[in-house]
């Protein structure tokens, strides 16, 4: 089965339970040289959405995924679920670093510009699907305390850098 590598909301496994029922979570691992941006505010939801990017900069930058074995039915499940055929997400091909080894798996990416700022909502969901996935505390706290659209507490600067 294919393998796809969750790094948003869909780390949830309680989530992706709902949108592919077919297909178990397999490990989790880091996207090592790409970083955790947001896109897509021009498109009308409530705040920029979560997407990755190679970051040839930053050898650094990695973003904590969760994989899963994904069916060919799921798959298309989470096509309409990701909005495939709007134009709002394509799917690429990635090296996944896992505790057993590399792995090649597809990912969501937003289709259009970087920037704009995501909702506190969206990154409380966010936050909340890493750590259920167990990703480690400082990776949590830095979605936790990012910089959001709405009203909310958080940090005088941007926390951008750990992405």
């Amino acid at each position: 089965m294919p393998i796809y590598a969750a790094y948003a909301s869909n780390m949830d496994p309680a989530q992706m339970l709902e949108r592919a029922p077919h297909s178990p979570m397999a490990s989790t691992g880091w996207l090592r040289g790409w970083r955790l941006t947001f896109a897509g505010d021009d498109l009308g939801w409530e705040g920029a959405l979560a997407t990755v990017t190679e970051d040839r900069d930053d050898p650094d930058a990695m973003v904590f995924v969760v994989l899963y074995d994904v069916t060919g039915e799921d798959e298309k499940n989470l096509d309409r679920w990701e909005g495939t055929e709007l134009g709002v997400h394509r799917k690429i091909r990635a090296r996944v670093e896992t505790a057993d080894g590399p792995v090649l798996a597809w990912l969501y990416v937003i289709d259009g510009y970087e920037g704009g700022l995501p909702s506190a909502r969206y990154l409380g969901v966010m936050a909340d699907a890493a750590e259920v996935a167990g990703a480690p505390a400082d990776y949590v706290e830095q979605l936790r305390l990012h910089e959001a659209r709405n009203v909310g507490p958080g940090p005088d600067e941007p926390l951008d850098d750990g992405f």
